[in-house]
C-alpha cells in the first residue's frame, strides 16, 4: 500500500482539539524536528514529544518546532515514555491518542484514516502494520522472525496482530483509560495489546508503509532480539494469567 493523504473533512476523523499525537523519543536529535514537522503537515492536533532522558538536543529541537515537550530526568524506556504521554492525554481531556515513534519511520499520512476508523467505533485500538502491505521498510530478518513468533504467541492467548511491536497506534479514551494507569515497560507494545484485550478493548490493523531509519540506531539490536523475544513471551504469559479488573 502506498502512502496516501486523506482529507480530514471527509475521513470521519474527530476534531483536532480532541486528538493528541504523542512521540516518545530517546537521543533522536537528528530526526525529531523532521518528525514533528511531518506530523504537522498532516495533522492539526497537539503534538507532545516525550524526551526520555536524552543526552543530546532532542528536547531543544522538538521544542523549536512548537511541540509540547515533556522531559524525563533519566531514561525510563519506551514503556515509561508512552505512559507519560497517555497520562498527559488523560489529564488534559483528550479523547483520541495517536502514537508515533521519534525516529522518522512512521508516515503520518495515515493518521486521518486511522483516526476516522477509531472515531467510527470500528475498534478501540488501531495498529499500523508494516507486514500487511509488505511495502516499505520491513526490518531485519532476525527481528521479523521474532515478530512472527510473538504474533503466534499473542494469538494463542487472545489477541492477534501481524506487527505486535509496531509503535504506530491510534487509540480511543476507553483504551487510554485501560493502559495509562499501569502500562508495561521495556518494549511494551505486545503486552499492552493483551492488557487492553483483557479490559475489553478491541484491536484492529491497517496496512502502512514504513520508512527506513535515517539517523541513530534501533534500541533492539540483532544480538538482543533473541533475549527480547524470550522476555516478552514470558511477560505475555504472566499478563495473561494475572487477574484484571474491568
Amino acid at each position: 500500500m502506498s502512502s496516501k493523504q486523506t482529507d480530514p473533512s471527509t475521513s470521519g476523523a474527530p476534531p483536532a482539539n480532541r486528538v493528541v499525537v504523542i512521540v516518545p523519543a530517546f537521543n533522536e536529535a537528528g530526526a525529531i524536528a523532521g518528525v514533528v514537522r511531518d506530523i504537522q503537515n498532516h495533522c492539526d492536533s497537539a503534538i507532545v514529544v516525550i524526551d526520555d532522558g536524552s543526552q543530546d538536543a532532542t528536547a531543544e529541537r522538538a521544542r523549536a518546532t512548537g511541540a509540547v515537550v515533556l522531559q524525563h530526568p533519566c531514561n525510563l524506556g519506551i514503556g515509561g515514555a508512552v505512559q507519560t504521554g497517555y497520562i498527559y492525554a488523560l489529564r488534559n481531556g483528550y479523547d483520541y491518542v495517536v502514537r508515533q515513534d521519534g525516529d522518522g519511520q512512521h508516515d503520518p499520512s495515515y493518521i486521518s484514516e486511522m483516526l476516522g476508523r477509531v472515531a467510527a467505533g470500528e475498534v478501540d485500538i488501531l495498529v499500523g502494520s508494516r507486514f500487511l502491505a509488505r511495502e516499505g521498510y520491513q526490518s531485519t530478518i532476525v527481528r521479523r522472525v521474532g515478530i512472527v513468533v510473538l504474533s503466534l504467541v499473542s494469538a494463542l492467548i487472545g489477541t492477534h496482530t501481524t506487527d505486535p511491536t509496531s509503535g504506530y497506534w491510534v487509540l480511543n479514551r476507553r483504551a487510554l483509560e485501560a493502559l495509562a494507569p499501569s502500562h508495561p515497560d521495556d518494549y511494551p507494545e505486545t503486552e499492552a495489546l493483551v492488557i487492553a484485550a483483557a479490559a475489553g478493548c478491541t484491536t484492529g490493523e491497517i496496512p502502512v508503509a514504513m520508512r527506513e531509519r535515517r539517523t541513530g540506531r534501533s534500541s533492539i539490536g540483532a544480538l538482543y532480539s533473541g533475549f527480547y523475544m524470550i522476555k516478552v513471551i514470558l511477560a505475555l504469559l504472566i499478563v495473561h494469567v494475572r487477574p484484571h479488573h474491568r
